[in-house]
């Protein structure tokens, strides 16, 4: 029987080694090394023309950075736009020729402990790889601009300096984060912006160079409501989002939001999670008076509240 189970073990080895390396070689040539004077991270080229998606701190104080194909080629870049809100940059390079790309997954299909792999040039090792699983799901991360991203990513394939802009991928060759902090003097503790996230972001930076919108100013969490709950409060929506912190003098604390709310509408439309609000919280209701539909303490509550525009930084 033991050799039996040898056998076993080495198939499975081999099953995943292959769908690593799977997603490897689809995804591996769509990455490439960003350097600049004072910085160096990756980035994962989205069309074929030249559009790259990395770290807003990756270029955060560069024009033109440079960027290094997985063919030795190094072009300079121009920076299409930066969203330090949620640590998201778009570049764009000219190659002369259609470049390998790569597309975006739905961030929301995932689950925890699925297979996560990074790809990336951690310490300046061009085009390394570290694979691990999906950890959690739903975090927030403060982003160097202070404000909180949330439906974070955790995971713990290995990242390091240089990591940052590189593609989290899973073992179908779907990008399904943009690899961008780790957690100093911790193990395993990798996070990543969610690929739903991060195609609103490139939408805006390609049409306007930044992203204009407005903000509540509470810091959350998909959850998922109890189906009693929901059928007591005649709710459309089976889940929301749980309010984990409110910023001090944001729209959310002069209203009155608080702590352990779950937010399940936003005006006429139903929020079942981060990516939704996200995309309700457009430049078109900075100043404009908007109910929010809350369920506090399990029964449902309407609160008027006026989105402020997110400042820039």
């Amino acid at each position: 029987m033991i050799p039996r189970l040898v056998d076993d073990d080495d198939g499975l080895l081999d099953a995943y080694s292959r769908a690593v390396i799977g997603a490897v070689e689809a995804v591996g040539p769509a990455v490439v090394r960003i350097s600049g004077k004072d910085s160096h991270g990756s980035g994962a080229v989205f069309t074929p023309d030249g559009l790259i998606i990395t770290n807003a701190h990756v270029v955060a104080r560069e024009e033109r950075p440079r960027v290094t194909l997985t063919d030795g080629r190094e072009l300079e870049a121009d920076v299409v736009g930066r969203d330090p809100h949620t640590d998201l940059a778009v570049v764009r390079v000219s190659a002369g020729a259609p470049l390998p790309w790569t597309t975006l997954g739905d961030s929301r299909a995932l689950r925890v402990g699925q297979v996560a792999i990074a790809i990336g040039n951690p310490l300046g090792f061009q085009h390394s790889v570290t694979s691990g699983v999906i950890s959690a799901l739903g975090r927030s991360l403060r982003s160097q601009s202070g404000r909180l991203v949330d439906d974070v990513i955790q995971t713990d394939a290995a990242l390091n300096p240089g990591n940052s802009g590189g593609p989290l991928v899973t073992t179908r060759g779907e990008v399904i984060g943009i690899n961008t902090a780790t957690i100093l003097h911790a193990q395993g503790l990798c996070f990543a912006i969610a690929s739903n996230t991060a195609r609103f972001v490139i939408a805006r930076l390609i049409r306007d160079g930044r992203v204009r919108r407005s903000y509540l100013g509470v810091g959350g969490q998909t959850v998922t409501i109890p189906r009693a709950i929901a059928r007591v409060n005649q709710l459309a929506v089976s889940s929301g989002i749980f309010v984990t912190s409110v910023e001090p003098g944001s729209p959310a604390a002069d209203a009155g939001l608080t702590d352990g709310d779950v937010i399940v509408a936003l005006g006429d439309a139903a929020v079942t999670g981060v990516d939704e609000l996200h995309g309700l919280l457009t430049e078109a209701l900075i100043g404009k008076p908007t109910r929010v539909a809350i369920l506090r303490r399990g029964a449902r509550r309407e609160i008027a509240l006026t989105p402020k525009e997110l400042s820039p930084v």
